[in-house]
Order: C-alpha cells, then sequence, then structure tokens
C-alpha cells in the first residue's frame, strides 16, 4: 500500500519555514561595525557626499598629526583643512575638515575622531543642519590686452579685490563658498591663470548654539 504524502507534507512545512527565517535573518545581518548605531538605510547608501567636519581639539602639539594620520590610515581623502586656535584661555584649536564620501564612510569618520583623546567635539555641519561655509583664494593671472580686460571685468562680477597689480599680471583675492571660487577658477583659466593659493573652507553653524552645545 502507498504511503501518504500528507503527513510527510505537514512535517516538512515547519522545516521550510524555519529555513526560510533562517535565510532571512542571515540576509539581514550586518557585518558593519556601526550596525545598530547608524540606520540601516545610510549604511546601504552607496551615494558620494561632500561634507564639512569641525573637530574641536586641545591646542598641544601633534594633534593635527594625528587627525591627518586617522585619514591617510584608512583611506580617507583630504579635500581641504584649516586648523587655528580659537580658545586661548582653554587652549583650544578648531579644525575644519572638507571630504566626501558615503554616509558610511562619514559616520565611520566622525566616530574615530570622537574616539582620539584630544578630541573634545566632533560636528558635521553638512548633515547636523544649516551652516555657513567660506573659502579665499589668491589667484594670479598674467595677461595683456583684450584677455587683461576680461580678467578685470569677471573679477569685478565676482566682487574679487585685485591686491597686487603689474603691467602683465594680477593677483586676485576671492572670497565665498567652494563652487564660487572653482567658478572663478575656471573662468581665469582661458585669460592666463598661472597659479592659485586656496585657505580652504572656514565653516560655522547657523544659529545661537555654539560647536559645544
Amino acid at each position: 500500500m502507498a504511503k501518504k504524502p500528507v503527513k510527510t507534507a505537514a512535517k516538512s512545512q515547519p522545516k521550510a519555514a524555519k529555513a526560510v527565517r533562517v535565510k532571512a535573518a542571515a540576509e539581514d545581518q550586518s557585518t558593519n561595525l556601526y550596525e545598530g548605531m547608524i540606520p540601516v538605510a545610510r549604511l546601504r547608501d552607496k551615494d558620494i557626499y561632500r561634507h564639512v567636519v569641525s573637530v574641536l581639539v586641545d591646542n598641544e602639539a601633534g594633534v593635527l598629526a594625528r587627525v591627518i594620520g586617522l585619514f591617510a590610515g584608512r583611506g580617507y581623502n583630504i579635500e581641504s583643512l584649516t586648523v587655528a586656535e580659537v580658545d586661548h584661555e582653554r587652549g583650544l584649536s578648531r579644525i575644519n575638515i572638507a571630504t566626501s564620501g558615503t554616509h558610511q564612510t562619514i559616520d565611520q569618520i566622525k566616530a574615530q575622531l570622537g574616539r582620539l583623546v584630544p578630541v573634545h567635539v566632533v560636528r558635521d555641519l553638512t548633515d547636523d543642519g544649516p551652516s555657513v561655509a567660506r573659502e579665499l583664494a589668491l589667484v594670479k593671472v598674467a595677461g595683456i590686452g583684450e584677455k587683461r580686460v576680461e580678467a578685470l571685468r569677471i573679477g569685478d562680477i565676482f566682487r574679487a579685490n585685485v591686491v597686487d597689480s603689474s603691467t602683465q599680471s594680477f593677483v586676485f583675492e576671492v572670497v565665498g563658498n567652494t563652487d564660487k571660487v572653482d567658478a572663478f577658477i575656471e573662468l581665469m583659466k582661458p585669460l592666463g591663470l598661472v597659479e592659485v593659493s586656496r585657505t580652504g573652507v572656514a565653516a560655522l553653524a547657523r544659529g545661537a548654539a555654539g560647536i559645544e552645545k
């Protein structure tokens, strides 16, 4: 007499359901160190974003080297960096770092910076809310005739100051956000751009609160 398949199917159904649940759980697991601290949607976001990170640190020898070493050791790129003392009495300096990466990369950078001993505060001015960022650049342009006139005209449009002048060249001082400085430099290229010196981004969050609040 042939065996009824009903009992076999009944026994196999719970096993099959359990296998599906185990597989789904395995797919949901992440080997990322920051799982649970960072929303999964951010971890899975592969788009590249530009961020400005402000770091308040002790003003002492070797601190900047440690911060830069953290970036270099993990392969993170620094697009621009500014550092200066901001509180003489407390001995504090502020470092502004412009960098690009996925949300996961930026969150890892912030977490690792926060674990450095000389670091007091780490703020992502791009993600935390509205901010103001400015950059200064000195742009040397060499040219005569129509190119010289055109360079001056564009400089006037961008509200760039002429801080040095000779019969064959100008040095413009242009201040603004990074996009403005980039655009000005690009327009100067066909007019005799010689060299550029840039300060990097200096940034502050908008509103009444400071970096430590």
